[in-house]
């Protein structure tokens, strides 16, 4: 696994070993920023962003890599979080990050009071987990950490639909490349 573009473009990123943690793969994230950006490479400049069930970090990572200004990693897995942190400190990342080893939800809860407010949040549950899918989004269509025009972006399985709706968040374009899919929801 590397970076693909940015500041820390084509340095490496470690993973947990075993099939525990599925990183999403570079092609995958290639796409998924080449839709955010949309031919504009600047478009992620001082973004805010959110990353759930952060797995090894790659997606905000990435998004650090290409001008966001801050990102919250978030994993319940002590393990994960201490390769999370491995991979920004590898990469000389100490300010705008902030990693954080807890449940979603109380994440999410935490982030509220702190008065967070993101512009973009990817979530990334273990594709069997379908029930934390839709508990996910259902608190982030009422949560005050999404600013009105932030974009909510799902991975998952391809055979899975995570919904067209989801309280107030509308799904307005999905994507599949190989087994997995991307949704990309807002308000």
């Amino acid at each position: 696994m590397r970076v693909i573009a940015g500041q820390y473009k084509s340095r490496p990123l470690r993973t947990l070993p075993g099939m525990n943690t599925r990183p999403t793969s570079d092609r995958l994230r290639e796409t998924l920023f080449n839709v955010l950006t949309a031919g504009d490479p600047q478009a992620l400049e001082g973004s805010v962003w959110i990353d759930l069930f952060a797995g090894t970090g790659a997606v905000g990572i990435e998004a650090l890599s290409r001008g966001a200004s801050h990102v919250t990693f978030i994993d319940n897995s002590k393990a994960v979080t201490k390769v999370i942190r491995e991979n920004l400190e590898s990469l000389g990342i100490r300010e705008g990050c902030e990693v954080l080893d807890l449940e979603a939800m109380k994440a999410l809860r935490q982030l509220e009071a702190q008065r967070l407010v993101a512009d973009y949040v990817f979530i990334d549950p273990p594709y069997a987990d379908e029930r934390a899918y839709a508990d996910t989004l259902g608190v982030l269509g009422r949560s005050s950490v999404l600013q009105a025009s932030a974009v909510v972006i799902v991975e998952h399985d391809k055979r899975f639909d995570p919904g067209e709706e989801c309280g107030a968040l509308r799904r307005y374009r999905k994507l599949v490349q190989g087994d997995s899919g991307l949704s990309f929801y807002r308000h």
